[in-house]
């Protein structure tokens, strides 16, 4: 039997494969932990959604480089979608959280639904990371410093911390702060790729040594299962959550698929490829469907772990297989190990790589490119620090939208064009009234849906005693419009009928004309009104030209004889 091509692996990769998988898993462990304990979750929830959805949105995605892991901004939506619950009712409550994250995301991939990412736009989407890497760094400044305010918003809590900042606990923070100065220096030397894991193991142990029985350990908040008990065991979600929590699944389930089509499109398949959205997020939505299962936090694509995996030497999918197989075997022989690590030192982790995940150049391209895309920047940012993470994310797209459909609304004029001797045609602006007995072609630019057909009402040329004046409208690459836009034509042509004028409409295309035969707009304007699209650009303009200076000359022949 032979082996499907997606899945193959040429024996000449299985090394570079297993070294890219090795290095992965070691930068993943305490990315994994940390993103559990920014979620408000046990560390092995984290480590439980690597050890089973990894392997599997690996084999199943089409993007072979894509590593699907805990993200930053995933964790704190899962904090924010479960922040109702605690003791008994969590861990109830995060399986069918990432159950319905897994199926909205199954769901979407198996309808082909990729596309739905291009209506998050670039500035809902950079507000909301950066506003997410805030919360992040404010977020873990209580397990950093020792100091635990006691209000909820994130932001409050930072300015209590400042209010407060003789009452922090000195050993704490010294083992935080030395576990961002070894991430720094590390990352300047060979051992770069390990500067977390060895910064994390490195702070937990001079704080061991020291004798600090006041920093908070894993051990202080969770039990960490070791041997065969470490690996997950399955559980049935209880399905009376489903009403409550679906909402937030959909915001969850979002993020994660709009953060991985970033990282998809970035990385390039070893044939050169690009990536099938819809089958990542079919991947991704049986990964999250498998990790919920087996107590897993939601997981999705991640930017910093794919590029890790690319420098380390992957050469085909196998790596991120072969990096979830070495993360289940380093739980189960190192797991009782993983109590011991230092609280401080796994917040100086997550608050080195808030930093990092700001980003000062797409900041400053979206502040650059006008007020709109500046106001949804920063009024998404502002709600993803104040508010919950999915209203925010709703609240970002409900802005974004509005913004559209201004813009869609304004952003469309019109424009005379006149003919030249050479055959072409001139821009000219627009006249605001029709002469008598005058043939013009006006060609509109921009939307024809019912926010911007009111507007080209507005711009259309007032034919009062415009008698035997003909209109050519231009409907060149329009391939669809809105029964707004239909009622304008009707009326702007029974408008012209009543001066005596008459509308032509050329370059019409095929859908566009089913729509006007639908809608007996044909039958109005006159079946010899409508000259349908050709190859050429503007053969239909010039027969319909022909046309208005055959009516205007009949037109002008009675006015004579009628004055006679």
């Amino acid at each position: 039997m032979t082996a499907s091509p997606a899945l193959s692996r040429p024996r000449g990769k299985l090394v570079p494969d297993l070294i890219a998988g090795l290095t992965t898993s070691l930068v993943t462990i305490p990315d994994g932990m940390a993103s559990a304990v920014l979620a408000g979750l046990n560390p092995v929830q984290g480590l439980y959604a690597l050890m089973v959805g990894t392997p599997l949105a690996a084999l199943t995605s089409s993007s072979q480089f894509m590593y699907v892991a805990n993200t930053g901004a995933l964790a704190v939506a899962t904090g924010s979608a479960l922040a109702a619950y605690s003791g008994d009712r969590l861990l109830p409550a995060l399986v069918v959280l990432v159950i319905l994250v897994g199926l909205l995301q199954l769901a979407l991939g198996l309808l082909k639904a990729g596309g739905i990412v291009r209506f998050i736009s670039n500035g809902v989407l950079v507000g909301f990371m950066t506003g997410i890497a805030l919360l992040i760094i404010l977020g873990q400044l209580g397990d950093f410093t020792g100091y635990h305010s006691e209000y909820s918003n994130k932001v409050v809590k930072a300015i209590d911390l400042v209010l407060h900042i003789g009452q922090i606990d000195l050993q704490a923070t010294t083992i935080g702060v030395t576990a961002i100065l070894l991430i720094i220096v590390l990352n300047r030397t060979p051992l770069a790729k390990f500067n977390m894991i060895i910064a994390l193991i490195g702070a937990s142990l001079l704080a061991a040594l020291l004798g600090w029985t006041d920093v908070e350990l894993i051990k202080d908040i969770a039990d960490i299962p070791s041997g065969l008990g470490s690996f997950p065991r399955p559980v049935l979600p209880d399905i009376t959550l489903i009403p409550e929590l679906l909402p937030s699944a959909f915001a969850v389930a979002i993020i994660g698929l709009v953060q991985a089509s970033g990282v998809s499109k970035s990385v390039p398949n070893p044939d050169g490829s690009y990536s099938d959205v819809s089958r990542d997020f079919t991947a991704q939505g049986l990964a999250n469907t498998a990790a919920g299962f087996f107590q897993g936090m939601p997981i999705g694509g991640t930017m910093s772990e794919t590029a890790v995996n690319v420098k380390a030497g992957a050469q085909s999918r196998w790596a991120n297989v072969f990096s979830g197989i070495f993360i289940i075997v380093a739980v189960m022989v190192f797991g009782s190990f993983i109590e011991y690590l230092a609280m401080p030192a796994i917040a100086a982790l997550l608050i080195v790589a808030g930093y990092e995940a700001i980003k000062p150049d797409n900041i400053k391209a979206v502040w650059d490119t006008g007020w709109a895309p500046r106001l949804i920047m920063a009024a998404t940012l502002v709600a993803t620090l104040i508010l919950p993470v999915q209203q925010a994310v709703l609240f970002g797209v409900v802005v974004a939208t509005l913004q559209y459909i201004y813009s869609a609304s304004v952003d469309v004029h019109i424009v005379e064009l006149r003919a030249l001797g050479s055959a072409s045609f001139e821009e000219l602006p627009a006249p605001s009234q029709l002469a008598p007995r005058q043939v013009i072609v006006l060609q509109v630019y921009g939307s024809l849906f019912y926010a911007a057909a009111a507007q080209i009402e507005r711009l259309l040329p007032s034919v009062r005693d415009a008698e035997g004046a003909v209109l050519i409208l231009r409907l060149r690459g329009v391939q669809q419009v809105g029964s707004t836009f239909v009622n304008i034509v009707e009326r702007y042509a029974a408008r012209l009928h009543a001066e005596g004028g008459d509308l032509l409409l050329a370059e019409v295309s095929e859908p566009v004309y089913r729509q006007f035969v639908r809608t007996e707009t044909v039958a109005l304007v006159g079946e010899g009104s409508v000259f349908m699209a050709e190859p050429d650009l503007f053969a239909a303009t010039r027969q319909a030209l022909a046309a208005a200076e055959t009516m205007v000359q009949a037109e002008t022949r009675n006015h004579s004889k009628a004055n006679r």
